[in-house]
């Protein structure tokens, strides 16, 4: 596609975790999996923002009529995040970080910082919004198409984890609500799939420049804002995997350049009314499961007619994403049903041509008409079928605005309608802050981090990148300083190389290691109780919980001659490469390959066979 030509347009919005206490109380940041302590219940309703109005983003979840249940911990969870307690003032070093930021890409500081609720009655907040702060706007960044806007910096907590969502009960962990997030949204300067690419990874480095920004998997994810000429702004939320955002740019400008050629085609053609008929009893006698499962549990089979779409339900707008997907997310979210039969697709799942048939001559189809069935509770049937012809009549405006959740493979599905003004209003419960800039320091950033690495350290290029961009560059630069006996480059390695070698060769999880197991292992090595060629071991035996440094103890000198002659004594006659083997088994941990082998040509050539 010629973006230039569709008149692309894309803004990103990054969030980013910070480290520390959460955001309005000390609990901790801290992500767990264990069985929670307790469990609360809620029901959230949509009310009114400060404009009188009602959020038609919130107003859509409050019909869905679900109940939240929450799951919290007694040592790490408080009132604070069940909304029995007021929030406590902003965490000023979660402030401090969003202005080290604001700094590095020159955007100008509010002067005074207000909190503000946003609606959200989704459930992931249990107290219906989140709350939400303005730091610093007009920032600027260069990528490698041209200069980026940076739009707005906010400071603000984290939603919920979501654990299960169960019939009408969405079940939620409390230990992510609160945590700090720094949001950083860029203008729609973006004009190709690559750069928006290039400029989140931009972002992102100058984030994990910052000493008080969370490091590692889940802690960082991306929202694109994508538009083009005669379409409008949709959302795309929760793209987490980097590499994955030029496709989800370049899909959604395809999806919405098929949506405008489709407008185009109806222009000459008027929807018929809506007309909701009860199918059921034209499957009573049906072998599709889907049919005799509905009827099993007296639920209903209900179409509806769609004139002139017989052969469009089934157009692809984008590889693997037809029409009728566009219109089945409609009736999944709206509807609760997990989805949609039109023409197109069927004969098929069971239902027959007899049946295509039957279910044409009872809506009046003629050979150009579609038609759509849904298969569930009435009342969701019903619902859902509105929710399609509420996306149908869309078809005609064109390109509606929308969030959209990021699937995997680079499509995207109907989440809600774009919010509007109406979702903010004033936090009373937190202080004004008024930004004090004097004492920020900017801090080194990562690239600049990987050029001393290689002018102090001597790094290869590759290494310092490696280190500088992992989330243990910190702990890195801490064992450098406290172990300077230690060669950097082979600090690195272990820290970085070896683990991914732990994880791609061994059944072992190095996730499990924690920054106390890195400082004992290279404290160990300081004091020479273990010798580099046996890393590998010893951080294995860590993940396992079976590291005992007694084990690994040094053999002296004379200790490993008297073994490595047993062996031999024992082995008479056997080859060098079995002798090694042997007496690799027995020192497992106690020497390094290179002494052992040392030790026993000394002993060959003494005779001692």
């Amino acid at each position: 596609m010629s973006y230039e030509k569709l008149g692309l347009k894309c803004g990103i919005e990054i969030h980013q975790q910070l480290e520390g206490k959460k955001l309005f109380c000390d609990c901790p940041t801290l992500l767990r999996d264990d069985v929670p302590d307790f469990t609360i219940q809620r029901k959230i309703r949509a009310v009114a923002g400060e404009s009188g109005e009602v959020d038609i983003a919130a107003k859509q979840e409050q019909l869905r009529d679900k109940t939240f249940v929450y799951q919290g911990y007694h040592d790490t969870t408080c009132l604070v995040e069940t909304d029995s307690e007021p929030p406590h003032p902003l965490n000023q070093d979660a402030l401090y970080t969003v202005l080290q930021f604001s700094r590095m890409v020159h955007a100008d500081v509010v002067p005074v910082v207000q909190v503000m609720r946003k609606t959200v009655a989704d459930g992931s907040n249990t107290s219906g919004f989140q709350r939400t702060a303005l730091v610093a706007r007009n920032g600027t960044m260069m990528t490698s198409e041209g200069e980026i806007r940076i739009t707005g910096i906010n400071i603000e907590e984290d939603a919920c984890k979501i654990v299960e969502e169960r019939g009408e009960e969405k079940v939620y962990k409390l230990d992510r609500l609160g945590v700090g997030l720094i949001e950083i949204g860029t203008a729609p300067d973006i004009k190709s799939p690559a750069q928006c690419l290039d400029a989140a990874k931009k972002i992102g480095l100058l984030l994990r420049s910052l000493p008080g920004v969370k490091r590692g998997l889940g802690t960082i994810r991306q929202d694109i804002n994508v538009s083009i000429v005669g379409g409008t702004r949709v959302e795309i939320k929760g793209a987490q995997e980097l590499r994955l955002l030029p496709l989800y740019v370049e899909l959604e400008a395809k999806r919405q350049e098929e949506l405008l050629k489709l407008r185009q085609e109806l222009s000459a053609v008027k929807l018929n009314t809506l007309e909701i008929v009860d199918l059921t009893g034209l499957f009573l006698k049906s072998t599709s499961k889907i049919m005799l499962k509905t009827l099993e549990k007296r639920g209903r089979v209900m179409g509806i007619r769609v004139n002139w779409f017989a052969g469009r339900l089934g157009r692809e707008l984008v590889p693997n994403y037809r029409l009728g997907t566009e219109l089945a997310g409609r009736a999944k979210v709206k509807g609760g049903v997990g989805g949609i039969f039109h023409c197109d697709e069927l004969p098929n799942y069971g239902i027959t041509a007899e049946e295509v048939g039957v279910v044409q001559r009872k809506l009046n189809c003629s050979d150009k008409d579609g038609f759509i069935l849904v298969a569930d509770d009435e009342r969701k049937a019903q619902r859902a079928l509105e929710a399609v012809y509420e996306r149908l009549q869309e078809l005609y405006v064109g390109v509606p605005k929308e969030v959209r959740r990021a699937n995997p493979d680079g499509t995207t599905a109907y989440m809600r309608p774009m919010p509007g003004a109406a979702r903010m209003y004033p936090e009373t419960d937190v202080p004004l802050v008024r930004p004090v800039l004097d004492g920020v320091v900017i801090p080194e950033s990562l690239e600049e981090k990987s050029v001393r690495y290689q002018r102090e350290m001597g790094l290869s290029r590759d290494l310092a990148e490696f280190v500088a961009k992992s989330d243990k560059m910190m702990l890195f630069e801490e064992i450098v300083a406290k172990y300077p006996d230690l060669k950097p480059g082979f600090i690195a390695e272990t820290l970085t190389s070896t683990i991914l070698e732990i994880k791609r060769k061994y059944d072992v999880d190095p996730e499990k290691l924690v920054e106390e197991d890195f400082l004992n292992l290279f404290l160990y090595l300081s004091q020479d109780k273990i010798h580099k060629d046996i890393v590998l071991d010893v951080l294995i035996d860590m993940i396992k919980g079976t590291f005992d440094i007694h084990r690994y103890a040094r053999l002296s000198t004379e200790v490993l001659h008297r073994g490595i002659l047993e062996v031999i004594q024992e082995n008479k006659n056997a080859p060098f490469s079995a002798l090694m083997g042997l007496c690799m088994k027995k020192f497992s941990g106690q020497a390094d390959g290179k002494t052992i082998s040392q030790e026993l040509k000394k002993l060959l050539e003494q005779g001692h066979k």
